[in-house]
């Protein structure tokens, strides 16, 4: 027995067998004599459902988990650069992987466990360890990205709006009258081009208020939103470390009923042979006593 061999078949099998399996693993180590080996084998953590789903996953040999660990690297770069067209295509890779991995998945998986293997596959292309530990088939909890990593979770940021002004509107000219001979027309024929200027000038004034208004309502509704989505997920990472917290719980709790039964059953073993020593006891006092009367009456005689 070896603990790679070991870890392989307890994360390969189904995780509601996972503490059993490693228990009598571990006990079966100790029997052999090697405390060492027992304690490395009790201390494997039962995986979640969602990290069963990427362990098996990787021991079907999924090309899509291998793909996504791969565009790791080639993210991280892409983004160091700030090379946006190559982000871009790479961010899009990926969420065709997941989508791939997830079209197959989803019907079998109920909406969380679906939600924390969607968002596990994310980390398997944001952090080197997770992917060793995804390909490797040795996941034991859904994975999240660290803050330094979280702009993996989103596509890159739209190009900055320019609000574009409407077109003035062209001037109308006032149509060409025909030369005419004589005197030069009055001058109050020409005092009404100053009034129409100021009004062209007002109608382009209101119009550029008016389009920065609208650009000022969307940059307040892109950072209300942003601030809704930085709320829900740290809402989200903490019902997950929540229910991290609840499994380890469920999983210490379980094995402490295992030792406990053990426990009993060993009590029992030694009390019931006890009570048969107790029973040969009593035949042999019996006996004894039986063998005294006797020779106390054969003296008697």
């Amino acid at each position: 027995m070896d603990f790679e061999t070991v870890a392989d078949a307890l994360y390969a099998g189904e995780p509601a067998g996972f503490v059993t399996a490693r228990n009598a693993a571990a006990r079966e180590a100790k029997a052999a004599g090697d405390a060492a080996l027992a304690e490395r084998i009790r201390a494997l953590r039962k995986p979640t459902l969602a990290a069963s789903v990427v362990n098996r996953l990787a021991r079907a040999g999924s090309t899509a988990l291998a793909e996504l660990a791969e565009l790791g690297p080639a993210l991280r770069d892409a983004h160091a650069k700030l090379a946006g067209a190559e982000l871009r295509a790479l961010t899009q890779r990926r969420h065709e992987l997941i989508r791939q991995v997830m079209r197959a998945e989803v019907p079998r998986l109920s909406e969380p466990v679906a939600r924390e293997v969607e968002a596990t596959l994310e980390a398997v292309a944001a952090d080197p360890e997770t992917a060793g530990l995804a390909l490797a088939g040795r996941l034991t909890s859904m994975v999240t990205q660290s803050g330094g990593e979280q702009w993996l979770t989103f596509a890159a940021a739209p190009a900055n709006i320019k609000t574009k002004r409407k077109p003035e509107k062209e001037a109308k000219k006032p149509p060409k009258e025909p030369a005419k001979t004589g005197p030069k027309p009055a001058k109050k024929v020409t005092s009404l081009e100053p009034a129409r200027r100021r009004r062209e000038q007002e109608k382009a004034e209101r119009e550029r208020r008016e389009a920065a208004e609208r650009a000022k309502r969307e940059r307040e509704e892109r950072d209300r939103l942003r601030r809704v989505a930085q709320t829900l997920a740290r809402e989200r990472d903490q019902a997950r470390r929540e229910l991290v917290r609840a499994e380890r719980v469920a999983e210490q709790a379980s094995t402490r009923a295992e030792e406990l039964r053990t426990r009993l059953a060993d009590a029992e073993t030694r009390a019931a042979q006890a009570g048969d020593d107790l029973d040969a006891a009593r035949a042999a006092f019996d006996g004894a006593e039986e063998a005294a009367r006797k020779a106390k009456e054969a003296a008697e005689n």
